[in-house]
């Protein structure tokens, strides 16, 4: 098989009429579960075709992976081109073949040619991609709260927001202007291109298990949205009567009372005694607002895994919470582009980073400058596990303080 051939068959870019073999051979990867058509359809038109990669052996598709074109919010609210790579999988009649290394290789010397100087993924198996560069950056709070017993206190102005239940392709745009005016306030959020609103609408009946198709309630003031809650209701009965419980699928706010009115929505809902949340903020307000934490059983998970493609631009893109003046060592083997020395001097304003032979300060692989480059993963953190080596004393717990964030935690909103 000609791996890396750019004719009928090895690796080659996508083309629409190969769309949906590839696509059968991405879902026999991930179990073989048929999906509905409408949300077939929507993964169609939302597919980039000169970014997604087929390999092919003969007249087969047996390697899948695509890099959505996106924009990440960074520290210090920049909106920074990301590729977002998804849609990976491999035949298991061709595993240990070089067909994912081939993907990865060809797909990350796309990205940079693209001028994108971040990809980012989520991961359905985690212990993959470290070997390509990439390293968790951020986690998701999950959480399943007995709404029966856990009581919640909210702040001043809770009262003054009305609530509406509301069709959620009604109310679609105006949700979405309430995202958008979110995304430059929390590192890791996605601006959303157009079509991306309707991933969210996404409500076939094979996949809600039970639950009620999705509902929505809308915040507002002065007649106008400025918040919702998207959830389902799965109904339940005991011998002491209901034990519903209600499936958050998504939640945004732009200030405490808002928040907290949603929330307390949520907590109230007749015939449920349980709110299970999952994918949410580390930092997320109900930890806050609750009377009972033990009771809200939260739980974390690895969410986004980011992977700096070239690192001086990367690390320019971003600000920094102090002023930092540090020599890095970095080591990539798939993308040795980016090994050596670079100087990183920045703060709240901005920063360069360019090559130097100054000695370094701290030593540590893109790997772990993937982790720590959204400010979630602190680098004390990787140096206390041996993960970034200090060769300048306090240069590590200077580094840690300017790569974190003094605002929200980041947070990755929905998958891709």
């Amino acid at each position: 098989m000609a791996m890396a051939s750019e004719g009928p068959d090895g690796l080659r870019v996508l083309r629409p009429d190969d769309w949906d073999a590839w696509y059968d051979t991405l879902l026999r990867a991930f179990g073989g579960v048929p999906e509905a058509a409408e949300e077939r359809e929507l993964w169609r038109e939302l597919t980039e075709f000169d970014r997604f990669l087929g390999v092919w052996d003969g007249g087969s598709c047996v390697g899948t992976a695509g890099a959505f074109s996106f924009r990440l919010t960074v520290p210090g609210g920049a909106s920074v081109p990301a590729a977002g790579v998804t849609m990976v999988g491999v035949a298991a009649t061709h595993r240990r073949r070089g067909v994912l290394t081939s993907m990865m290789r060809r797909q990350l010397d796309d990205v940079r040619s693209w001028g994108e100087p971040l990809a980012v993924l989520t991961a359905s198996e985690p212990d993959i991609y470290g070997r390509f560069g990439y390293g968790v950056a951020t986690y998701a709070l999950g959480a399943e709260i007995d709404t029966g017993r856990v009581r919640l206190s909210v702040p001043a102005g809770t009262d003054d927001v009305r609530l509406r239940y509301a069709a959620p392709a009604e109310v679609l745009d105006a949700c979405e202007a309430v995202y958008a005016r979110l995304v430059p306030r929390r590192p890791g959020m996605l601006a959303r291109l157009p079509e991306w609103e309707r991933v969210g609408l996404l409500d076939p009946e094979s996949e809600r298990e039970g639950a009620s198709p999705l509902q929505c309630v809308v915040a507002e003031r002065d007649g106008r949205i400025v918040g919702y809650a998207r959830y389902r209701v799965k109904l339940g009965w005991g011998e002491s009567g209901h034990d519903g419980t209600v499936l958050l699928e998504d939640l945004a706010a732009p200030d405490p009372a808002v928040d907290a009115a949603l929330w307390r929505f949520l907590f109230g809902i007749d015939l449920t005694s349980t709110l299970v949340a999952r994918g949410r903020p580390v930092d997320d307000t109900w930890q806050y607002l609750v009377s009972d934490t033990r009771r809200c059983r939260p739980r974390l998970r690895d969410s986004l895994y980011l992977r700096p493609v070239e690192v001086g631009a990367a690390l320019e893109a971003r600000a920094y919470a102090a002023p930092v003046d540090v020599v890095l060592e970095v080591a990539d083997a798939f993308c040795p582009w980016n090994a050596g020395r670079w100087r990183l001097s920045g703060d709240t304003k901005g920063a360069t980073c360019e090559r130097t032979t100054d000695a370094a300060d701290l030593a540590l692989s893109v790997r772990e400058l993937g982790s720590a480059y959204l400010g979630g993963v602190s680098l004390a953190a990787l140096g206390a596990a041996g993960r970034v080596r200090e060769l300048r004393a306090g240069a590590l717990a200077e580094a840690s303080v300017a790569f974190g964030t003094a605002g929200p935690a980041p947070w990755l909103p929905h998958g891709f």
